[in-house]
């Protein structure tokens, strides 16, 4: 499922030369429309990488999780520290479990 892009959240990065969204993507799939707010340009080509979700420094992309795994309302949620990444699940229920992981190049 392609990212959804909370429009009022999303400042092109401040106007850079490419946003980190577009820097990002291992498909080339996103960029900016002409208000300079992100999106995907081709939904169907997406396979859910998360990485533009990631990289998002004002948390205006998130993947939706496929309807055969948990449904429009379920979410996974990441959230980069500088050492760690912390993922919030958010079930069909509203149940909430949050994983945190320590990022794999500062592992020694």
């Amino acid at each position: 499922m392609p990212p959804k892009i909370d429009r009022e959240k999303c400042d092109s990065c401040k106007a850079e030369k490419e946003s980190l969204c577009e820097q990002i993507c291992p498909g080339d799939l996103m960029t900016l429309d002409e208000d300079k707010k992100a999106y995907c340009r081709m939904p169907r080509d997406c396979w859910d990488c998360m990485s533009c979700v990631k990289a998002c420094p004002k948390g205006a992309i998130e993947t939706r999780i496929p309807y055969q795994l948990g449904y429009h309302v379920a979410k996974l949620i990441p959230m980069m520290g500088t050492n760690t990444i912390t993922w919030t699940c958010i079930d069909i229920n509203g149940k909430v479990e949050r994983f945190q992981y320590i990022n794999r190049g500062m592992l020694e």
